[in-house]
């Protein structure tokens, strides 16, 4: 890969955190998720992969109980402003990843037509960020290279319609998986159960999610979620931070 790559930086964006119940967790414990959202620069512009937590009715809020950071501050501590955003993609449309959607109308949004229709459909999300005066969806039906360098991948699960994105860089690889895994480490546990599969292990084997394998025709060299602040990498990276990157927080 060449150093013309035209995905240029990838940044992270802490956009606060909320406090998912132990009725959510599988344990006797509640536990804090960060809400993180990725900033792309590229030769053609800027790319915002999600966009925060979203006002949501008082039920919502007692339940998750979350703490926001604002996306203008969060954006002007990265050195550009919404006015500079040139396309917004969410993984998906609950309201912790699409909740600064209305400050970017006129913008296009890129989402899985099903996950659109699921959201309009109500009682799915808050259906004020889907709606608002502005909003300017670009419906995709299946994967789509939206620039040089950039794909968008359909990774249901998590939603019927969730999407991430896989980033064509100079030093490889980076896909932003959203939620269409929790955590690292559970991407990790699928990577490993498809590798064993390859390896003609016998049955009894974890199942893994099946677009793991288009994820391999990557051979990413990070993967990135919405509420982890763990990166994957592959066990045989020889990869090292550059000091710049550690300072400006880019991966």
């Amino acid at each position: 890969m060449g150093k013309n790559t035209a995905v240029r930086s990838v940044r992270r964006l802490d956009l606060g955190y909320f406090i998912r119940p132990a009725s959510e967790t599988g344990g006797p414990q509640p536990r804090v998720e960060p809400v993180l959202a990725y900033l792309v620069q590229h030769a053609q512009g800027l790319i915002l992969f999600d966009t925060g937590i979203g006002s949501a009715d008082p039920e919502t809020e007692a339940h998750y109980r979350p703490q926001r950071r604002a996306l203008q501050g969060a954006l002007s501590a990265a050195g550009v402003t919404v006015g500079d955003i040139s396309l917004v993609v969410n993984c998906h449309l609950h309201f912790d990843h699409c909740g600064g959607n209305p400050l970017l109308a006129g913008k296009p949004i890129l989402v899985q037509d099903v996950e659109l229709a699921t959201a309009r459909r109500g009682n799915y999300t808050i259906d004020e960020l889907i709606d608002f005066p502005g909003a300017a969806y670009e419906e995709l039906a299946g994967e789509t290279e939206v620039w040089p360098g950039v794909w968008i991948i359909p990774t249901p699960g998590h939603t019927p319609g969730h999407q991430s994105l896989a980033l064509r860089k100079g030093d490889g690889t980076v896909i932003l998986a959203g939620q269409a895994y929790d955590f690292a480490s559970q991407f990790a546990s699928g990577q490993l159960a498809r590798q064993a599969a390859l390896h003609g292990v016998e049955q009894p084997l974890p199942d893994y999610e099946q677009w793991l394998e288009r994820f391999a025709d990557f051979d990413p060299r990070r993967v990135l979620f919405a509420h982890d602040c763990s990166v994957w990498e592959p066990s045989h990276s020889n990869f090292q931070e550059r000091p710049s990157d550690v300072e400006s927080h880019r991966l």
